[in-house]
């Protein structure tokens, strides 16, 4: 399948993404790793192995993820206006939440590698994870309350009820796994909680730092959220029908494990024929051969839920771009955070 949002490949160039993030990492990473070197000594070694920095033996590593969200904090600050820079507190905290939300995610899952690498509690076991996680959550908060902007209370209040929000999400999808009534509606709230919240967040926590205008800030939320819901849109798409090399996970993932995402709940809830054979097929208990793995993504996608996440997701983005055009931003930074959704969510599978 081409990607999600194919319509756009043919758009004018714009900023250069890939550049864009790369220098919103080096921005953040020496800020980053000052506030890690804080925690006492297993936490931060786990923690520095976590984000790649080094590896199990000790030698350098090869650096973590893309950094979106810092990135989205910097750019946010930029959007209102100020010095890309004056958002890095902001952008360190929804890191160190970002990844407080990874470590727990893997035990929780029982994902014993993340990026080809061993998981920190596969490795030093679940306490170990789970104490971790909790460091780095505090420590975001710590980081954003010695920022010298006035409106540093505000920003670390914004993280305060976006980890609530985003625990809200965790704990629906941990619950909908023992339900076999979860609808479409139900499965989008979690969705936005579990990924949109931080995504919102990330995106207006810059201008919140800067002083920000309301709608200016309330724009930027709306797009994030947006565009969190369109990412765990494709994430979907791919966690049954992504290149392994490019998912780092098992053909099938999500049917492995039976999950009830996005595009496999619709084919249950308003797929017919094919979407009762997927709902039994849920049902059952046991290993699944190969073949009974791509019978199912076949019953997902006679079932709509490939076409329906897919044009979701480009309705989702639609929303995004719309919101930033409310917010009232100049053409450069709004250039910017467009390239950037586009990016999360226009991957081919």
């Amino acid at each position: 399948m081409t990607a999600v949002l194919g319509r756009h490949d043919t758009a004018p160039a714009g900023p250069d993404v890939p550049a864009l993030l790369a220098g919103c990492r080096d921005t953040v990473t020496p800020a980053l790793k000052a506030a890690v070197a804080r925690l006492d000594t297993a936490s931060r070694e786990q923690a520095e192995y976590h984000l790649g920095w080094v590896e199990l033996d000790g030698s350098p590593g090869r650096g973590g993820g893309k950094a979106v969200r810092p990135a989205l904090a910097l750019l946010s600050a930029r959007a209102a206006g100020a010095p890309a820079a004056t958002g890095l507190a902001g952008a360190v905290a929804v890191e160190l939440v970002h990844n407080f939300s990874l470590l727990h995610d893997d035990l929780m899952d029982g994902d014993t590698e993340r990026r080809h690498r061993p998981t920190v509690w596969a490795r030093w076991g679940a306490a170990s994870a789970i104490l971790c996680g909790d460091a780095l959550l505090a420590l975001a908060t710590e980081v954003l309350l010695e920022d010298p902007s006035p409106h540093a209370a505000e920003a670390a209040r914004l993280i305060a009820t976006t980890t609530r929000e985003l625990v809200r999400g965790q704990a629906e999808d941990v619950a909908f796994e023992d339900r076999t009534d979860v609808g479409v509606d139900e499965c989008l709230s979690m969705a936005a909680g579990k990924t949109g919240s931080l995504l919102a967040t990330s995106a207006a926590i810059g201008a919140v730092l800067v002083g920000a205008p309301s709608t200016t800030v309330a724009g930027l939320r709306d797009y994030g959220t947006a565009i969190g819901l369109a990412f765990q849109l494709v994430d979907d798409l791919l966690g049954i029908w992504g290149d392994p090399a490019v998912t780092g996970k098992p053909v099938l993932s999500d049917l492995r494990s039976r999950k009830k995402s996005l595009p496999v709940t619709f084919a249950v809830h308003r797929g017919g024929e094919a979407g009762r054979e997927l709902a039994a097929w849920l049902a059952r208990s046991g290993e699944q051969t190969e073949q009974e793995l791509h019978a199912a993504a076949d019953l997902v996608e006679r079932g709509g839920g490939r076409e329906w996440a897919a044009a979701e997701a480009r309705r989702q983005m639609d929303l995004a771009e719309r919101a930033l055009t409310g917010a009232g931003l100049a053409d450069g930074p709004r250039a910017e955070l467009v390239a950037l959704g586009r990016h999360l969510t226009t991957r081919d599978f």
